[in-house]
């Protein structure tokens, strides 16, 4: 790749993602556990209002993730668009800390989440093109780990930051900025390789003679994202259920330190016994925890509720991707995959609108119980799927056009 090792055998590029990644989750976890508290406790906002901002801002990171991820590819470009995504992260936590009324916060959060859209795709394609084949393993698996120690950090120094402050919330989100900003500075000292001289003219996906087992992945995966609506609900239902804003930033934690620690197990146990098994597990797990929540009557089962959605979210995070990437042909994969964000999209958004909406007229307890109905659902139409695959291997690819 011509980049120069530095420790750990990795790329100066792969160090500055994984560095920068970091302190943007950092950041963006000192904020991301507040903001639901923030809408309904200092706003005033109802639950609908959380699960609109949370739908329309979850919903945009789909979507821009298969448009940037196509245009970076076009133009063979990465580096505008990774600093583009992180300048908009950056500056939605200072939007965030001058919010007086809950549109700034939803323009704040459209923000974020439209920088994570822009930069993701084209942040993992120059991992890819700054490292050798043999190591886009521990590449990858650098980016993550620090991802990770960000991902728990992040609500420890809120719970910090949140005490020392008063309880002045304005001025954690502003503090939750600085971060954010070095990372932005240290994006500069990427380097990025002549533009590549392969001809992408002319080859696109073909949704009519994409194979059926494609489809209905596409499908379920619908059905089951329809219930799994934004975290933000698990965190109100924490309050709901009694628990401090102190102790609500803990348990979820947890939850980070659980996914955290079991992701790599987990993309292991796939290797060995099959995707399709763990990402079943999965769903099950998740209808489980969620039945729970809407069931649950004291904040004591919180603790153990929490950690069990973190070991959820690392079976299923990579695993669903991966069982996808054995539907499509590799050479059209970025736009299955784009397709995909944008069906994965639409149904965050309808997930989080119908959670807010049940959560105000119904009850705290509806969404999960909705949400747990829809996941048992979707486990069930994806072991029907699999016995079609068995029964019918020989199920054409996607094809490419040119």
């Amino acid at each position: 790749m011509g980049d120069k090792r530095l420790k750990l055998g990795l790329t100066k590029n792969v160090w500055i993602m994984g560095v920068v990644s970091l302190l943007n989750d950092l950041s963006s976890e000192i904020v991301y556990p507040l903001v639901p508290i923030f809408l309904t406790s200092i706003l005033g906002a109802p639950a609908s209002v959380v699960g609109l901002i949370e739908g329309i801002a979850d919903a945009s990171a789909n979507f821009f993730m298969a448009i940037s991820g196509f245009v970076s590819d076009k133009v063979q470009k990465r580096k505008p668009f990774i600093v583009t995504g992180y300048g908009l992260s950056t500056a939605s936590k200072f939007i965030l800390s001058v919010s007086f009324g809950w549109p700034m916060v939803l323009f704040s959060r459209i923000t974020n989440r439209l920088g994570k859209g822009i930069r993701t795709t084209a942040r993992d394609a120059l991992i890819i093109e700054s490292t050798e084949k043999t190591d886009r393993g521990r590449a990858f698996g650098f980016h993550r780990t620090l991802d990770n120690v960000g991902a728990i950090l992040g609500p420890i120094l809120s719970i910090v930051l949140l005490k020392a402050l008063m309880g002045n919330y304005r001025l954690v989100f502003f503090w939750a900025f600085v971060p954010s900003a070095i990372a932005m500075l240290l994006l500069f000292f990427l380097t990025e390789k002549k533009k590549s001289s392969l001809d992408l003219k002319g080859m696109h996906f073909e949704w009519k003679k994409a194979n059926v087992s494609f489809k209905l992945f596409l499908l379920i995966s619908f059905i089951f994202a329809i219930g799994n609506s934004s975290n933000a609900f698990m965190i109100l239902r924490a309050q709901n259920l009694g628990l401090s804003v102190s102790l609500t930033m803990l348990v979820y934690v947890l939850m980070n330190v659980s996914s955290s620690l079991f992701s790599i197990p987990a993309g292991i146990l796939a290797d060995r016994i099959g995707a399709k098994r763990v990402l079943s597990f999965g769903f099950l797990l998740f209808s489980y925890v969620y039945l729970m929540f809407g069931m649950a009557d004291s904040s004591g089962v919180v603790w153990f509720l929490f950690p069990a959605y973190g070991l959820f979210l690392a079976l299923t995070e990579g695993v669903g991707k991966a069982y996808l990437s054995r539907l499509i042909p590799h050479e059209i994969a970025g736009s299955a995959f784009g397709l995909y964000q944008v069906v994965i999209g639409t149904a965050t958004f309808l997930a989080s609108f119908i959670a807010g909406l049940m959560w105000t007229d119904i009850s705290p307890a509806a969404p999960f119980i909705f949400g747990s109905v829809m996941a048992f659902s979707a486990a069930g139409l994806f072991y029907l799927l699999n016995r079609w695959i068995k029964v019918h291997p020989q199920s054409q690819p996607i094809p490419l056009k040119r």
